[in-house]
Parts: structure tokens; C-alpha cells; sequence
């Protein structure tokens, strides 16, 4: 019999980057080396229809406040679009009310800026990266796209790293283990690793020379290709180092007596980054089809959850949050208003009165969700897939209706969606209802926050392209676009605009709502600065334009405000 422990619970919740359902030993993987992972598959219970989005800042802001991502603002992974509403409540701030404390290594990607940034989301310690990953237009350019010794941000101020990243992360999530220990203060843990996302060039090295010396074939489907069987390699050499930083932790835990009063939690964001290995199901990440949106979810809490315990009811990203805080024993405001359901009873076996229901699960390019674009709707029994891309801010509404009995057909093989169309529109109509109630969450739902400019808290703001605004159906982040923002302080300000590179001799002209400040850039610059005396205070918009006109690879890296 699984006694129950009267001490608050540790929380440490790891989601590592892209990473795939069939990436572990435990879910079949029959060359990849996870037995730190494998061993806490075996430790933990489970839920074994876990769902998240099909790419990843949907399924962080899910994550964070336990609702459906459309109602955060956060609508895609890029132009402004992944900035969650500041008045959302957290996670992180609901259990440092109850007197936890809080911390986050890793990725956050749900906004750079004030108030958009952890530290204002509820988390006392902050060790990130920017925007959506390293290699990303957000991150410094003197980075230069590396994994290994990267430049991140530690509660706001840029610092230098020394190691791999994922190594980092884990090194800092200890250390503030320890301190919390040291403290008498339970912890919440957050170690959202940007590894296995690419790009790949920089993966640990040994870990790298032992997956491309050994056979790949049975992992990499269709494609038996050089170049992807290298970068499968390289992404199996990323996840293999999570495993090690998995084991560290465990022993960290174990030598600390932290281990038999934590609750860990480990889950993936989305589907693959290639396409490989996948278990039973078909599809990768940005797919939403069951190896896009499935995951594995893995709970360990000694003498609370009974090892090996399996719950095939369907659960997502959306009950992380309220789960989390019945494990702690915090109440959140009513105002949280969550999507999610706490699925403690499920992992423990005893889920009394458990009702279904139905799980929504969209994501595509754009502003706003369009109707049934890109969607999975999932009830116990069946799976209604409208699979019309994630990379088309408009939907092609010739692609058929799909309808899986899921239960039994965990590949989506029979679709019978021509055989029982009164079961398609049914779960049309359940979607509908529900796209209305998202909609219906505030005024402009689906407008993007805005970023403070001349706040104490972050008196140089760095505006970046992971942030600006963009014409519908630009490629790629776009070669120049608008920042929204809101000046909280007139100023002064010192404006700079900083390229990667020299992009040549050029007239600049900076926009900041009705003001036009104009600056030569000289052919060997890569950065020119303006003073401007006041600022009006409230949102305006930023840009800047140049003459000859931007191109991609030669608009700006960063526009930064400092308050004189």
C-alpha cells in the first residue's frame, strides 16, 4: 500500500526540446542509449495518452497556466506571436504564493521582454536562453549559434556559460536545489532543456562518434539517407546527454535526501524534429497525427504514486499546471480559470467519477486561429484529424476530414471518416463550441501583448525579430517588421539599431510611433545610435526602415532602448 507523506512535496518538471515519443528505451527506441530515463519510466506512473501541441510555445504557455494556449495570446513559435499575456496566472506564481521557490533553466519562449520574461511570471531564479532557441535571431550575436559555451541570460543580465548547454541547466537547477534545501523551502523546478531542437551542429562529441558508428536503420523509417542518418545521430547524441543529465540529478537527489519528497515529472513538447522512430504512431513535430502531438508522461513520487502504475485516460499539457498544485497543496485563484484537470487520482489509480471528454489540439502559422486548420480533436474513444499543415497561415479546405476509432488504431490507419460521418460532425460541432469559448476569453484575445520600454526592471530593452510583427504569410522571420510596445517612461532614451553583419552604407530611418529619427550607417558599421530627448508615454509601434531596402540577411539583429 502506497502511505501517504505529510511534508510538501520538491517539484521538478524536465522537458526536453523536440524530442520524440519513441526516443527512450522505455517506449521501444531499439538503439538509443536512455537507461537513466528508462529507470525512471520504471519508477514512475503513468499516463499513457498524454497529448501536447504539435510545436512548442503552445505547449509551454499550456503547460504554465493550464489553459489552452489561444486563450495566453500565444498563438505560434515567432513575429510576436509567442509572447504570453502578462495577467495570465502561472504555475510558478500560484506556488510561490503557497511559499515555494522557483526556478527555470532553460528555454522559456513565451516573451524576451518585461513583462513578459519569468522573473515576472512567478520565478525567483531565471537561467534562460532567448526567444526560441540558440541560433535563433534573439540570441547575442556574439553567441554565434553555439551550444557549447553559450552566452544566456541569469535573471536578467547576460552571462557567460561554460560547458554544453544541457549541462549548464542541470548544473543550475541544482545548485538551486540546494540552496532551497539549505533554505527549509520546498522548490519548484523547471528544466525545460532547448536540446534536441537544432540546429545540429553542436552536439557532444563522443556521444555523437558512438551513434554514427553503430546501425541506425531500425530507427529511421523511410529515409536511409547520409544526411539523415547524421542528423538523427546528432539529435540522438543531444538526448543521450539529457539522460546523463538525468542520472546526475538522481543522484544529486539521492545524496541530498531529496528523492522520496520530490515529485518528478518528464514529458516532451511536441513530436520529433525528424522524421524517426515513433513507436506505434505515424507523424513528427508539427504534425497532428499521434507521433506530433503524443508524448510520454512519467511521474515519480515515492510513496505517493505506485511504479509501473499505467492510466490510458486522456490527458495533455493543459493538466500539467493543476496537477502540480494539488501535489503541493496550493489553491489557485479563481481568476486561473483552468482548461486542465488535476490527474493525480489517474496516477495513483483512483480516479472516482472520472468523466470524459473531448482534448483540441491546433496549431498553424498566422495571427489567429482559423477554423478547424490544423486540428486534432481527441475523445476517449475517437480522433477527428483535419490535417491541413502548420506551415500555412491559410487553410486548404480540399484536404479531407480524417476519423480514427484510437482506441484500436493507434497508427491512424482506418479512417473511417466516410463510413461514419455523423461521427465527424459531432466532433466538428465539439470543436466549434469550443473555438467560440477560446474566443470568447477577453477583448482581442488573439492580439499580441505588448513589451514595456523604461521600466526599472529592465532599463535596456533589447527588441529582436523573434518579436516583430510581420505581413501575413512572410517567410522565414521576415526582412523588417514592427515591434508593439508600451513606453512606461518618456525618457531619455539612447536608441541603438545593431546588425549581425555590416549590411553596407545606408540611410536609416527609426519610427517610433509619430517621431521619425533618421541616422547614417557608414559601410563597414554594424551598429548606429540616436538620442531621443522624450518618448510619449503608452503603446506605439517601432521600425525601422533603410535605404536601399532591407533584405532578410541584412535587416537589424536588435533594436535596444536605454533609459539616460
Amino acid at each position: 500500500m502506497v502511505q501517504a507523506s505529510a511534508a510538501t512535496p520538491n517539484i521538478i518538471v524536465v522537458m526536453p526540446d523536440d524530442m520524440g515519443y519513441g526516443d527512450l528505451g522505455a517506449t521501444g527506441n531499439p538503439v538509443i542509449r536512455t537507461p537513466n530515463l528508462d529507470r525512471l519510466a520504471s519508477e514512475s506512473a503513468s499516463l499513457t495518452h498524454f497529448y501536447v501541441s504539435p510545436v512548442c510555445s503552445p505547449t509551454r504557455a499550456a503547460l504554465m497556466t493550464g489553459r489552452y494556449n489561444y486563450r495566453t495570446r500565444v498563438i505560434d513559435t515567432f513575429k510576436g506571436r509567442s509572447m504570453m499575456e502578462p495577467d495570465e496566472v502561472t504555475v510558478a506564481e500560484v506556488l510561490k504564493q503557497a511559499g515555494y521557490t522557483t526556478g527555470i533553466f532553460g528555454k522559456w519562449h513565451l516573451g524576451d521582454n518585461h513583462p513578459l520574461r519569468p522573473q515576472e511570471q512567478g520565478f525567483d531564479e531565471v537561467l534562460i536562453h532567448r526567444g526560441g532557441g540558440l541560433a535563433q535571431p534573439s540570441e547575442p550575436i556574439a553567441n554565434n549559434k553555439r551550444y557549447t559555451d553559450p552566452i544566456l541570460f541569469r535573471n536578467g543580465k547576460q552571462v557567460q556559460g561554460s560547458g554544453y548547454c544541457t549541462d549548464i541547466y542541470f548544473d543550475a537547477a541544482m545548485d538551486f536545489m540546494r540552496a532551497a534545501k539549505k533554505q527549509n523551502k520546498p522548490f519548484f523546478a523547471y528544466i525545460p532543456p532547448n536540446a534536441p531542437h537544432g540546429p545540429y551542429h553542436d552536439v557532444p562529441e563522443k556521444l555523437l562518434k558512438y551513434y554514427q558508428s553503430i546501425d541506425l536503420d531500425p530507427v529511421l523509417g523511410q529515409d536511409k539517407s547520409g544526411g539523415h542518418r547524421d542528423k538523427v545521430a546528432r539529435v540522438f547524441a543531444m538526448v543521450e546527454n539529457i539522460d546523463q543529465n538525468m542520472g546526475r540529478l538522481d543522484r544529486f537527489l539521492a545524496k541530498n535526501d531529496l528523492k522520496r519528497n520530490t515529485l518528478v515529472i518528464f514529458l516532451t513538447d511536441n513530436g520529433p524534429n525528424t522524421r524517426r522512430y515513433v513507436g506505434p504512431f505515424r507523424g513528427m513535430k508539427t504534425e497532428v497525427h499521434e507521433g506530433g502531438i503524443r508524448s510520454f508522461f512519467y511521474a515519480r513520487w515515492p510513496g505517493q504514486l505506485k511504479p509501473g502504475q499505467r492510466n490510458d485516460r486522456i490527458a495533455a499539457h493543459i493538466d500539467v499546471t493543476p496537477t502540480v498544485l494539488a501535489a503541493a497543496g496550493a489553491r489557485a485563484p479563481k481568476s486561473a480559470n483552468f482548461d486542465g484537470r488535476n490527474v493525480l487520482p489517474l496516477l495513483k489509480g483512483t480516479p472516482k467519477n472520472w468523466t470524459d471528454r473531448t482534448l483540441v489540439l491546433q496549431s498553424h502559422r498566422g495571427d489567429e486561429p482559423i477554423a478547424e486548420h490544423h486540428i486534432a480533436v481527441r475523445s476517449q474513444e475517437w480522433k477527428l484529424v483535419h490535417p491541413t499543415k502548420f506551415g500555412k497561415s491559410e487553410m486548404d479546405a480540399t484536404i479531407p476530414f480524417e476519423l480514427y476509432r484510437i482506441m484500436k488504431d493507434a497508427d491512424e490507419s482506418n479512417n473511417l471518416a466516410t463510413k461514419l460521418p455523423q461521427r465527424v460532425e459531432q466532433m466538428r460541432a465539439t470543436y466549434a463550441k469550443w473555438l467560440a469559448d477560446i474566443a470568447a476569453t477577453r477583448k482581442d484575445t488573439f492580439a499580441p501583448p505588448n513589451i514595456s520600454v523604461g521600466v526599472d526592471a529592465e532599463p535596456v530593452t533589447d527588441l529582436s525579430p523573434q518579436d516583430w510583427r510581420v505581413p501575413p504569410n512572410t517567410q522565414g522571420w521576415g526582412g523588417g517588421g514592427r515591434w508593439h510596445i508600451a513606453v512606461k517612461s518618456p525618457g531619455p532614451y539612447e536608441v541603438e539599431v545593431r546588425f549581425a553583419e555590416a549590411p553596407g552604407e545606408r540611410q536609416l530611418e527609426i519610427q517610433i510611433g509619430k517621431q521619425t529619427f533618421p541616422a547614417i550607417l557608414k559601410a563597414d558599421q554594424t551598429r548606429v545610435r540616436v538620442e531621443i530627448p522624450k518618448l510619449p508615454l503608452g503603446p506605439t509601434a517601432v521600425k525601422v526602415r533603410s535605404l536601399p531596402p532591407f533584405q532578410r540577411k541584412t535587416s537589424p539583429r536588435f533594436v535596444t532602448f536605454r533609459r539616460k
